[in-house]
């Protein structure tokens, strides 16, 4: 990577939205860390000096340091004027890019760092965009030796490094994982910004592309080992965890079935098959999730629906997602649990018309999922990028290293 032509090792695009304001300060946390020398040079981009400027200052309020705003630097730029990204990606060796929905606002900046060689990193939750960059972009940027890796936040670095964790810790052959996620808040209950709201409304609107899209990817199906992974209803109860559950929307098992067909394809690894789903806790919640899904489903279908959807979020997701976002006491009080259940089968034992002898059991735990794990994660991930660019394979895939996540396990045999 050409660190040492560029003025900036790190920029942090889209700093000054809620999510970015994060970001910027878990880099600067980053680089204040000691026996971190020399701190790398970065900076701060977006439409307005005004906004960058106040982001910085309260990072540097926040973290207690009163000479951060002298050591970032500050550029303008527009995801909307193409050659404004090109000036910004060509002054940086890796782009945080924190601006979204990306199915509107991505392609622009993934085209600016692929033609100036500069890498991208990305904490979308988007499928359809995910694979369709993908599919557009990966020959040209492995031309040019960017690396483009999307979901490095919360989707989806702990799903995959889970399985992949599971995996290895799994005393024989691990055939499936079911993941749940559950998202753990203090009093004042939880909320996630409005812009995550968007990207799923959008989604499901166009939700016909998206399987349109791999349909005509063509992709040879990676081979079922062992038993095939059940699908569970949309609404199913958790026996391990006592609560009802629903599938997970987000990327984590567009991601993670990718990272299984790399390792299958690249390094002839035992395919794992994955499904996600998330608590919802007890039969009331059930109650008033059926009541807010009817509602979204049913307006997501049009476009004045989806004007509503967005316009007022907070209303049709019964208070879960908001205009304003979370505040600090709600952020500082959440954290997440993402329990692994797995299958497989003992040494020596053939998955071949047998079922499953072994399972386990694992778990991530981090804090706050959509800000604060997020913004750890993404940072990780560039941090890995510039200090492991070695070991990093020359395909598309990335794996992070070293992200801040407390790992426990229990496994053996099925009884």
């Amino acid at each position: 990577m050409a660190t040492e032509a560029r003025p900036f090792h790190l920029v942090v695009l889209g700093a000054s939205g809620f999510t970015g304001q994060f970001v910027v300060q878990e880099v600067a946390r980053e680089q204040a860390i000691p026996g971190l020398s020399p701190r790398l040079p970065w900076a701060v981009a977006g439409r307005s000096r005004e906004k960058l400027q106040r982001v910085v200052e309260r990072a540097a309020l926040k973290l207690g340091r009163p000479t951060l705003p002298s050591e970032v630097g500050i550029i303008i730029c527009d995801v909307t004027n193409p050659a404004s990204l090109d000036e910004m990606a060509k002054q940086a060796a890796v782009v945080l890019n924190c601006v979204g929905p990306y199915r509107f606002y991505g392609e622009p900046v993934v085209k600016a760092c692929i033609e100036n060689g500069t890498s991208c990193i990305d904490i979308c939750g988007e499928p359809q965009f995910l694979e369709l960059m993908y599919w557009k972009y990966h020959e040209k940027a492995a031309e040019k030796g960017s690396y483009i890796i999307g979901s490095s936040g919360f989707d989806s670095i702990p799903a995959d490094l889970g399985v992949i964790y599971t995996r290895n810790k799994m005393n024989g052959t691990l055939t499936a994982v079911e993941s749940f996620l559950t998202l753990h808040s203090g009093p004042e209950g939880l909320c996630i910004h409005d812009g995550t709201w968007k990207s799923a409304v959008y989604g499901f609107a166009d939700q016909s592309n998206l399987k349109k899209l791999r349909n005509e990817s063509n992709l040879k199906p990676v081979p079922v080992v062992g038993s095939k992974l059940k699908r569970r209803w949309p609404i199913s109860y958790c026996r391990e965890l006592n609560s009802y559950s629903i599938p997970f929307l987000g990327s984590d098992v567009s991601v993670v079935r990718r990272t299984q067909r790399y390792l299958f394809e690249n390094l002839e690894q035992s395919p794992v098959q994955y499904s996600a789903y998330v608590t919802v806790g007890g039969i009331t919640s059930v109650i008033k999730l059926m009541f807010a899904g009817l509602f979204f489903l049913f307006f997501v279908k049009f476009g004045i629906g989806r004007q509503l959807l967005i316009k007022f979020p907070w209303l049709f997701s019964f208070g879960y997602f908001s205009k304003q976002g979370p505040t600090q006491k709600q952020i500082d009080a959440a954290s997440f649990t993402l329990t692994f259940f797995g299958q497989g089968y003992g040494q020596g034992f053939s998955p071949e018309k047998n079922k499953p002898n072994m399972r386990i059991c694992t778990q991530v735990k981090g804090p706050e999922a959509g800000y604060v794990a997020t913004s750890i994660a993404m940072v990780q991930a560039a941090m890995t990028l510039l200090n492991d660019i070695s070991d990093l394979p020359k395909t598309s895939l990335f794996i992070p290293l070293n992200l801040r996540i407390a790992f426990t396990d229990s496994s053996g045999p099925l009884g």
